[in-house]
This record gives structure tokens, C-alpha cells and sequence, in this order.
């Protein structure tokens, strides 16, 4: 049986061999999905879009267009291997994480009140710049971050689960919290990570301080975010949340000093191009018998 591979995109270049199915030519609503070996879901198609893979019953190779792939681990039966999309997102995810420090840090969520209101409010926040970094995290997403925050006057720190590299041990991460101005987080969701920063934890945080997360929402408790933002002694910048979508009644909504942004850390322009190649790149490996990239589970 020849490979058939389905993704969003009916121009995928795929080798001699390789059967292309798309949206155009064959709607995964309506179709026969038992022919498919290797599934790619429409990005931010999120549980809708790994729900077809049971009735995929020929599936192989399930690459998710997303880094994080703790959604998809149900999803997986014997044989079946899970590729994610590391380095796809390192530029948009790293962007955004440092537009809403900046953001954060000079007060963007008081000036957006503000002119909503046609009030001329001026007000000094502290600057990024001169500000004692935390990385929290050391996967490629981070890497890229610190290549953009290179620029800036700031002092960084990494860490992570071995603190090897360079980096500070993720267990060492309460000596200093009471010493960072940005701590952003970069770090998949698992076991370890689950409620990371719970009401303990952002009370070690420094007055003044500011908290990013571009990773996952149930890495930061939410309740105990709330109490301290309201307290007024931090903010935050946040691109994930939990629960995911905020319902419109949420607190976290009217919480005093955040900035949130609907998970759009990778959902930019430059994700067509890049997460095409990533596939592209797969289904040359996988014609040639060759091991994919960025394998993170198999049953």
C-alpha cells in the first residue's frame, strides 16, 4: 500500500509514490478516511481536527502542525507515530512573547483604556530595557527568544528541567523569582509543569514584575493569577489561558494589569510557508525510509 498523506494544503509538493489529498479533493467531512496513513490536522483545528484520525484505520504518521502536542498523546494506537512541529512557530511564538513584555512593561494595557476613553494619561512604567530576564524553558522557542532579546540592554537567565547548557535547573526557580522584572514561559505542558505557578509561586514573583506566557495555560494557575493581578503588584502578558477559549464572563478578562491575546503565538503569516516545508521536508524522509524529524511518541 503506497503512503497517502492528507493536509490543509492542495499544492503540497509531495515524492513519486506518495498519494496528496486535501480539502479540495477530499473533505475529510464526507470521505473514506481509511486510505489515509499520514494525517496532518488543519492548524488550529484543535480536538475537531484529531478526531478524524478514528476513522483513520490506516493511519501511521500523525504530524500536528502545533510544538505543543499534549492534545493529541489520546489519540494515538499501536503503530501509530507522533511527529510535532518544532521549530515551525519559534519565530511568530518569540515575537509575540516579546511585544507583550514590552507591552506589559510600559503599560500598553492602561494607555489602550485610555484612548478608548479619548483621555490624554500620562503615566512612567519601567522600561524594558535594564530588566533581569527569566526564560523558563529550553526548547527551540526559547532559543529564538533569546536571539531576539539580544538587542536589548537585559540581563537573561534560562531555565531549565537539567540545567545543562548554560542554564539554571528548574527546580532552582524560587531563588530567583524575587529577583526577575520578566519571566516568560516556554515550556511544554507534562506532569512536571501542570500548575507551575500556583499561588505559592507568583508570590515569589518581584513587585513590579511581569509574567508572559506564550506555552500553556494550566501551566499557571489561573485563580491565584487573578488575586495577583488584582492586588495590582504584577502583570501579565498572556497568549494562552485556562480554560481555552476565555469565556466571556471570565475575571481573568477584567483583571487589572493583563494583556491577552487568543493564542495566536504561531497563527501568523509566517506559518503557511514554513509548516508546508516542515511537511514536505517528512514526506521526503518518509520515501526515502528514512527516520522523520521530530518524533515525540509512538505506540
Amino acid at each position: 500500500m503506497s503512503e497517502v498523506v492528507w493536509s490543509q494544503w492542495d499544492d503540497l509538493i509531495v515524492p513519486e509514490g506518495i498519494v496528496r489529498l486535501s480539502p479540495g479533493n477530499f473533505p475529510l467531512e464526507t470521505s473514506d478516511l481509511s486510505q489515509i496513513t499520514f494525517y496532518v490536522p488543519t492548524y488550529m483545528s484543535g480536538a475537531q481536527g484529531l478526531e478524524f484520525t478514528k476513522k483513520m484505520s490506516s493511519l501511521k504518521y500523525l504530524q500536528v502542525p502545533n510544538a505543543g502536542f499534549d492534545d493529541a498523546i489520546e489519540f494515538l494506537r499501536p503503530g501509530m507515530t507522533l511527529c510535532n512541529a518544532r521549530g515551525v512557530h519559534d519565530a511568530s511564538t518569540a515575537e509575540l512573547a516579546v511585544a507583550l513584555a514590552i507591552a506589559s512593561r510600559r503599560g500598553f494595557h492602561d494607555f489602550a483604556i485610555a484612548q478608548r476613553d479619548g483621555t490624554w494619561d500620562h503615566k512612567r512604567y519601567a522600561s524594558f530595557n535594564d530588566s533581569k530576564i527569566g526564560i523558563i524553558g529550553a526548547g527551540s522557542i526559547s532559543k529564538k527568544l533569546q536571539s531576539y532579546l539580544t538587542p536589548y540592554d537585559v540581563e537573561i537567565r534560562t531555565f531549565s528541567r537539567s540545567g545543562s547548557g548554560g542554564s539554571i535547573p528548574i527546580s532552582d526557580i524560587d531563588l530567583h523569582l524575587p529577583d526577575l522584572d520578566v519571566v516568560f514561559l516556554v515550556l511544554p505542558l507534562n506532569e512536571e509543569s501542570l500548575n507551575m505557578f500556583d499561588a505559592r509561586r507568583l508570590a515569589l514573583m518581584k513587585d513590579g514584575s511581569v509574567l508572559v506566557n506564550v506555552a500553556r495555560g494550566p501551566i499557571v494557575n489561573t485563580e491565584a493569577l487573578i488575586a495577583e493581578l488584582n492586588s495590582g503588584r504584577i502583570s501579565a502578558g498572556l497568549d494562552v489561558t485556562n480554560p481555552e477559549p476565555l469565556p466571556s464572563d471570565h475575571p481573568l478578562w477584567s483583571a487589572k494589569n493583563c494583556i491577552i491575546t487568543p493564542h495566536v503565538g504561531g497563527d501568523s503569516s509566517a506559518f503557511e510557508s514554513r509548516g508546508k516545508i516542515l511537511v514536505e521536508d517528512q514526506l521526503r524522509l518518509l520515501a526515502r525510509g528514512v527516520p522523520l524529524e521530530n518524533v515525540v511518541a509512538q505506540r
